[in-house]
């Protein structure tokens, strides 16, 4: 599924095989390869290695200690990670409240919180959705009351996902309840070591605890850790969500998966056959490769315009809608070219289910099939997204 690279480009990806074949570990690789949980030391492990090698942060700019990477060495690493079957980088500091804080915070929280959230120091969380306030973000009740130096902070946030590992969290709350949803917001930055701060874990589908609830409980929070100006803060949400869409479109894992159903439909038999000469299968597998090509050229362009400093607008809800509808067309295809291998699904003892009844490649699937129902829903679900591609693409 490659596209058309410079030499420069092409230059660049053999430089990130060659960096993964030398320092992602093997059994960090095998562990994702066969969909295993992921603890916080792994993540920081991984973390660590790429911080080394100064490609953490991609998106950043190098005044920032970023890599400073275009759009299309930015998508040539998520491909080559993904292939290599490397961790996903956790993304609440680095690919979204960085951004945030480069553009909008100040001097001093720059020079606190950005080489923090490199060296691991810091680990943050996004504290957007609520009971009640999930795509209708504007609609949250957490409030924030200004005490002196401080705010404090009573509410609960609610789909947190890596909670449990995080010591910081960014929150929207509400600093002036008498305004219209949007113009009474604030962006705060929140120690949860702070006196007053709950995690409590949501059991999935999958039977894993990657999402939280956190209440806080009438928590002092400096004022200083105001991001921009007070009932601003809807303003730096709209650039953070940019952002996550413009980055969850998923092309890597899409790829990733993509090789993978194809390793399946060859080895997997229909019939007298291999499923792949089926052509009903055929055909579906051919459609969702399609859609991922162009999806990819889209993801591109959309990436160099934001490089270009052009907002995203509409067309971060594209690649947000047509990525998850891509990416569980592909699993749904996966569980379906393992026909009774992806059956057994047991909440509490899904890990390791299929082990030595299956192959390797049918351990995750039943698990990624489950989970990754997600996918039309966070991040603001498809439904808003295709409320915003009609009224501000096709004027509806």
């Amino acid at each position: 599924m490659d596209l058309t690279y410079t030499a420069e480009e092409t230059a660049f990806r053999e430089e990130v095989r060659a960096f993964l074949a030398e320092h992602l570990p093997r059994d960090l690789s095998e562990k994702v390869r066969l969909g295993r949980p992921l603890s916080k030391q792994d993540h920081e492990a991984w973390h660590s290695i790429l911080n080394g090698r100064g490609w953490l942060a991609g998106n950043w700019p190098k005044a920032f200690g970023g890599a400073e990477w275009t759009a299309t060495e930015r998508h040539i690493f998520e491909e080559e990670t993904t292939r290599a079957h490397a961790p996903r980088i956790v993304p609440f500091g680095l690919t979204m409240l960085g951004p945030v804080l480069q553009h909008f915070g100040t001097k001093a929280q720059q020079e606190h919180f950005l080489p923090r959230i490199l060296n691991g120091e810091h680990w943050w969380c996004q504290g957007y959705s609520e009971p009640g306030a999930g795509s209708d973000l504007a609609s949250l009740k957490t409030r924030a009351v200004r005490d002196g130096d401080d705010y404090v902070v009573t509410g609960q946030k609610t789909w947190t996902t890596l909670g449990q590992y995080a010591n910081w969290i960014f929150c929207l709350v509400r600093t002036d309840p008498t305004a219209k949803a949007q113009e009474g917001i604030s962006f705060l930055l929140i120690d949860m070591a702070s006196p007053g701060v709950t995690v409590r874990p949501i059991v999935l589908l999958d039977g894993g605890a990657e999402v939280n609830e956190v209440f806080f409980h009438d928590v002092r929070v400096p004022v200083a850790n105001l991001v921009g100006e007070e009932n601003k803060g809807w303003t730096y949400a709209k650039f953070l969500l940019t952002h996550e869409r413009t980055n969850i479109a998923g092309i890597g894992f899409s790829n990733a998966g993509l090789e993978t159903l194809k390793r399946i439909a060859h080895a997997e038999r229909d019939g007298a056959g291999r499923l792949i000469d089926n052509p009903l299968f055929a055909a579906r597998l051919a459609r969702v490769e399609i859609d991922l090509m162009a999806l990819s050229t889209t993801n591109l362009r959309i990436l160099s315009a934001a490089a270009r400093g052009q907002a995203p607008g509409a067309d971060s809800s594209m690649l947000k809608v047509k990525g998850t509808v891509i990416r569980q067309e592909i699993n749904d295809l996966t569980r379906r070219a393992l026909g009774p291998m992806a059956l057994p699904f047991v909440s509490e003892g899904l890990e390791g289910a299929n082990d030595g009844i299956a192959p390797d490649y049918a351990r995750p699937v039943t698990a990624q099939y489950f989970n990754n129902r997600k996918l039309s829903i966070f991040g603001g679900s498809n439904e808003v997204q295709r409320s915003i591609i009609a009224k501000q693409v096709l004027g509806l």
